[in-house]
C-alpha cells in the first residue's frame, strides 16, 4: 500500500474510486527498464526539440493546450471518479488548462535573449545572457489537481526547449495518462514521456543519470528525499510542497464574509489543497459570533459523491489521507479542543463503510 493505494502481485495500480471502493483499472507500473527507455528517448528528442524556435515551440504548446477543449467532459469525470473532487470543481480544474496564452506569453518572453548595458546607439560594453534548455526535466504532479498541474509543471520545461518524463501521482494514474497522450498527441514524438508507478518508480526516474532537473508538487517529506537524490548531482530542482495556511480575523470585519470564507478555502478539493485554510485566529470579542457563522456556513456543504452535482464535499483521495485527518482529529480532541460542528457522511464513513474515504467535516476552537 503507497498512498493508501494497492499495488497487487503483478505490479499493477489498483486503481479504486474513493466514493464507491470500486475498480476503475489495473494500471501497470513502470519498471526500472521502462523508466531508463523513457528517458532515453525524451533525451534522443531533446536536441530537435531545442532547436525549434522558441515562438513555433510557443505555438505548438498553444495548441496543445487548447486540444484539452476535445477531452475537457472525459478528463473532469476522471478527475472526479479517481481522486473524488466534486465535479463542478473538476470542470474548473479542466478549463482553466485550455487557454494558456497568457502564461505561454510570459514564459516567452522570459526566454528570449536579453541584452545588458551598452547604449542606445548600440556602443559600450554589451552582455547577452542566453537562457539555455538544461535537457531532460522530471515532472512528478499530484493527486489534489492530477490534471491542472501537469500544464503548470511542464510548459515551463517545454517551452524552454526541455523534453519531458511524466510521472502522475499512483492515486490518479488515468488522469495522467490523458494528459501525457494529449501533449504527445501535439507535440513532435518523444518530447513528452509517460511513467505510472509510486514512489519507487518516482525514485528511479530522479536518480536516472540523464535527467537534468526535477519539478514537483507535493508533500515536505517527499521534497526533501528528492533534494536528498539530486544533491550528488546538484540537479536542478522546481518544487512546490505543502503549507499550513492561516487565516486572521479582526474585531472589526465582516463576518458574514469572514465565515464564508473560512469554509470555502478550508473545504474546497475537500480541504486537500497545499494553501487551504488550516487555521483561524480570531480576535476574543467576536468569537462566538464567528463560531456560529462558520458553523452554519459548513452545514450547507454537503458531502457525498463527486459525480453527484449537489454535493460539494467528496470523499479523501485515499485511505491514507482519510486516516490521517482521522488521527489529527483524535489528537485535538484528546488535547482538549472543542467540536463546534462534525458534518455527515455517507453509509457513516469509516467504520461500516471503510472501503470508502469520506471523513465527516469538522470544526474546533480551544
Amino acid at each position: 500500500m503507497v498512498q493508501g493505494v494497492e499495488i497487487d502481485t503483478d505490479g499493477n495500480i489498483v486503481n479504486k474510486n474513493p466514493a464507491t471502493g470500486e475498480v476503475i483499472s489495473l494500471v501497470p507500473t513502470s519498471t526500472p527498464e521502462d523508466v531508463s527507455s523513457a528517458v532515453s528517448r525524451a533525451k534522443s528528442a531533446q536536441s530537435s526539440w531545442s532547436s525549434t524556435p522558441l515562438p513555433e515551440r510557443i505555438a505548438l504548446l498553444k495548441r496543445a493546450c487548447r486540444k484539452f477543449g476535445d477531452i475537457k467532459e472525459e478528463l473532469a469525470a476522471k478527475i472526479t471518479e479517481e481522486m473524488g473532487k466534486p465535479i463542478v470543481e473538476a470542470e474548473g480544474e479542466v478549463g482553466e488548462m485550455i487557454d494558456k496564452d497568457d502564461l505561454l506569453n510570459l514564459i516567452e518572453e522570459s526566454n528570449r535573449d536579453e541584452v545588458l548595458g551598452g547604449d542606445e546607439n548600440g556602443g559600450g560594453n554589451r552582455s547577452v545572457v542566453v537562457r539555455d534548455p538544461l535537457g531532460v526535466a522530471a515532472v512528478i504532479s499530484p493527486w489534489n489537481f492530477p490534471a491542472g498541474e501537469i500544464p503548470l509543471l511542464a510548459l515551463p520545461a517545454l517551452a524552454a526547449g526541455n523534453v519531458v518524463v511524466l510521472k502522475p501521482s499512483e492515486v490518479s494514474p488515468e488522469c495522467g495518462r490523458m494528459v501525457a497522450e494529449t501533449f504527445s498527441s501535439m507535440l513532435p514524438d518523444g518530447v513528452v514521456q509517460l511513467l505510472q508507478g509510486d514512489g519507487a518508480v518516482g525514485a528511479l526516474l530522479v536518480r536516472d543519470p540523464n535527467v537534468d532537473m526535477i519539478a514537483m508538487t507535493g508533500s515536505a517529506s517527499t521534497g526533501k528525499r528528492i533534494m536528498s537524490d539530486c544533491a550528488p548531482n546538484l540537479k536542478r530542482l522546481v518544487l512546490e510542497l505543502g503549507g499550513k495556511d492561516p487565516m486572521v480575523v479582526f474585531g472589526d470585519a465582516d463576518l458574514d464574509r469572514a465565515a464564508s470564507d473560512a469554509v470555502a478555502f478550508a473545504l474546497f478539493n475537500t480541504g486537500q489543497v497545499c494553501c487551504a485554510v488550516e487555521r483561524i485566529y480570531v480576535d476574543e470579542n467576536v468569537r462566538e459570533e464567528f463560531e456560529s457563522k462558520v458553523v452554519a456556513k459548513a452545514r450547507e456543504w454537503k458531502a457525498g459523491d463527486g459525480s453527484d452535482r449537489s454535493n460539494r464535499i467528496g470523499p479523501m483521495a485515499s485511505a491514507v489521507q482519510r486516516d490521517h485527518v482521522a488521527r489529527q482529529v483524535k489528537e485535538a480532541v484528546e488535547a482538549g479542543a472543542r467540536v463546534l460542528y462534525a458534518g455527515e457522511v455517507p453509509d457513516g464513513g469509516g467504520g461500516g463503510a471503510k472501503k470508502k474515504n469520506y471523513h465527516p467535516v469538522p470544526a474546533f476552537s480551544d
